[in-house]
């Protein structure tokens, strides 16, 4: 479905690609952070907001027909990047229960705020639908 763009000589990335082709209708998903759907938190655990960030996105998607495996590339931006790093075994688990297997072309960063003060994670998402 997506071609993973892998140079021969470079080292495997773990729970990302380098890059991917793909061919088809594209969906962009807007950052999303760890609310419900009332845009309420119900946590202010990191791999909590996370795996919300993650269910929103794959209910943006689903409104487009798209899947957690149409990903294409993904955006993460934290307020705090040792929080982050030391979540990494809940964001994991997070990931692999709400997208599955699947790893994206992604850039992680942190910024000095988000727009809502209570987030702790943001996330914007492209995907391709094959054609």
């Amino acid at each position: 479905m997506h071609q993973i763009l892998q140079p021969e000589d470079w080292a495997k990335p773990v729970g990302y690609a380098n890059g991917v082709a793909a061919r088809g209708r594209l969906v962009f998903v807007g950052g999303q952070v760890g609310w419900n759907g009332q845009c309420q938190f119900e946590t202010d655990d990191f791999a909590g907001q996370v795996r919300q960030t993650l269910q929103n996105i794959v209910a943006v998607l689903a409104e487009a027909g798209a899947e957690p495996r149409h990903i294409t590339a993904m955006t993460w931006y934290f307020t705090d990047k040792a929080e982050y790093l030391g979540n990494l075994k809940g964001i994991g688990e997070a990931y692999r229960e709400v997208i599955g297997r699947h790893f994206p072309a992604m850039a992680a960063m942190q910024v000095v705020a988000l727009v809502e003060d209570r987030a702790k994670i943001e996330i914007q998402a492209t995907a391709v639908i094959p054609e």
